[in-house]
């Protein structure tokens, strides 16, 4: 510690010193003076290809259906999906006040690169700070409106757009995505170290392509390997867990852009976990 420092630290309050005021809250940026969102959920996965745009779109969907006010905030800029899955082809609108988030077909806000790109095919190629500066201006620029749930879909890993998030917006929680793979869960606990080391805290843990339910007899066959999210749970303190087949039908409604006419009940227990979030506080 400099000499300075250490006579900042001893002699000055904080309400006028610039450099003692200085602590992690000052990095969360502010939303657009339009908006009011209440809770900001990520979804996050050690790695790609787990499933996690499947996985937030459903909960953004399920909170829908409770009857809350739920958007996505499509944090993936180098291979946004969110779009796609929600059928929505035209573009982000806006005017001297921001952008517009658009809507789904139940009234679900999505703002996604794509939503901005030419075609939806342009590749985004572009370096780390810009692409996690654009994340930050979807929170900043974006007139929301009046949110219950806003879940973020990230990219995977735990590189500019995680660490962007995490210290410039206020997150309440995550939800790890994983599948059931030795390697996956190894790298799993990455996700969870870094979001105990940005003290955010751990919502929740979705295996997804858990198990296959054979049509014909009923019997869940573990294609992947034998599942290992209880393990991962108890090692790191996490409570609320969720596995979801591989079900053919969830595929074909993301890929026709329905998912939200697609009913399944593997999340409901994450979701009622998020209504208490709210509840708790009236």
């Amino acid at each position: 510690m400099s000499e300075n420092n250490k006579s900042c630290s001893e002699e000055c309050s904080k309400e006028s010193c610039e450099e003692c005021s200085k602590s992690p809250e000052s990095l969360i940026e502010k939303t657009h003076e339009f908006n009011s969102i209440k809770k900001v959920i990520g979804v996050v996965s050690g790695k790609g290809g787990v499933g996690k745009s499947i996985v937030t779109s459903m909960l953004a969907v399920l909170m829908n259906r409770k009857g809350y006010k739920s958007a996505v905030l499509d944090a993936d800029v180098t291979g946004p999906s969110i779009p796609k899955i929600f059928g929505i082809k035209e573009k982000a609108q806006s005017n001297e006040l921001g952008l517009f988030p658009a809507k789904s077909k139940t009234d679900i806000g999505i703002m996604s690169v794509n939503l901005l790109l030419e075609n939806d095919t342009d590749p985004v190629v572009w370096r780390g700070p810009i692409i996690a500066g654009t994340v930050k201006q979807f929170w900043t620029d974006v007139l929301w409106g009046d949110v219950d749930y806003m879940f973020i879909d990230m990219p995977p890993g735990t590189g500019d757009v995680p660490l962007t998030v995490f210290q410039s917006i206020p997150v309440d929680g995550i939800i790890i995505v994983t599948s059931p793979q030795e390697l996956v869960s190894m790298i799993v606990e990455k996700a969870v170290k870094m979001a105990q080391m940005m003290d955010i805290p751990i919502l929740g843990l979705v295996e997804n392509m858990s198990y296959f339910k054979c049509p014909d007899c009923g019997k869940e066959i573990s294609i992947f390997g034998e599942s290992h999210i209880e393990r991962i749970a108890t090692d790191n303190n996490i409570t609320n867990i969720a596995k979801l087949p591989i079900n053919p039908k969830i595929a074909a409604a993301c890929d026709k852009g329905v998912i939200e006419l697609f009913d399944g009940n593997w999340l409901d227990n994450i979701a009622d976990n998020f209504e208490k979030m709210i509840d708790s506080e009236k």
